[in-house]
């Protein structure tokens, strides 16, 4: 038999998927629509963010601060051809606050014409309807090799 804190308790693990669930669907729709200023502003202010890579290419490394958010897009988008990526969103797995988005990503280089597909996870923490980690997980040696950066 469920006790008041049981029930209490399962309510906000529920409340707390479900928004995390709603921040993740917005956060995808506007990474669709290349809107930085709109994935922006569903970050907390200070966030852990990590994207790993190569150095040479300049969107990869660490962000603190939700101001940082949007810069991450307008220096990275460019490098791409316009109408030559697709993203393919395989799933998405919600626990509580946590969502793992997994995806495969095509791109092509602009600077170098190479064409790259990678795996992804991307894992999003969401606390009080506010991302406050985002962690990129992808084959960064396919991404350096079609940059030449490796």
């Amino acid at each position: 038999m469920a006790t008041e804190a049981t029930t209490a308790a399962e309510a906000t693990a529920a409340a707390d998927t479900w928004s995390a669930r709603a921040v993740a669907e917005k956060f995808v729709e506007r990474l669709g629509r290349q809107d930085p200023e709109g994935i922006q502003e569903l970050f907390a202010e200070e966030i852990d963010w990590y994207v790993p890579g190569n150095d040479a290419l300049p969107w990869t490394g660490r962000r603190t601060r939700r101001e940082e958010v949007a810069p991450y897009f307008t220096t990275m988008w460019p490098h791409f051809v316009p109408g030559r990526s697709e993203v393919a969103l395989e799933r998405v797995v919600v626990d509580g606050g946590d969502v793992v988005l997994l995806a495969v990503w095509t791109h092509t280089v602009a600077a170098t014409g190479k064409e790259f597909t990678t795996p992804a996870a991307m894992h999003l923490v969401v606390e009080d309807g506010r991302i406050v980690r985002m962690h990129l997980y992808e084959d960064t040696l396919t991404v350096a090799a079609a940059f030449d950066a490796g």
